[in-house]
């Protein structure tokens, strides 16, 4: 199974974004999103941007992984 995390676009290049999840930085090809900007989130599958998400729900999601993350490290 696979979970999509939300990634925060950090820099935009025509069809090229650079993304952070975590500590983490990658590339995501942009050729199915329109108006992708710096600052906001898109969910990621194999290198290619499916959907952008917004903040508020980016937040939700990440927060939810973080407790569960937490829950299985005790």
């Amino acid at each position: 199974m696979c979970l999509a995390i939300p990634n925060k676009v950090i820099k935009v290049n025509k069809d090229w974004a650079t993304v952070q999840s975590g500590t983490h930085q990658h590339q995501a090809n942009l050729s199915l999103l329109k108006n992708v900007k710096v600052g906001d989130y898109i969910l990621i599958h194999d290198g290619l941007a499916l959907n952008k998400i917004p903040k508020t729900e980016a937040k939700k999601i990440l927060e939810i992984i973080k407790n569960h993350s937490n829950e299985l490290n005790r």
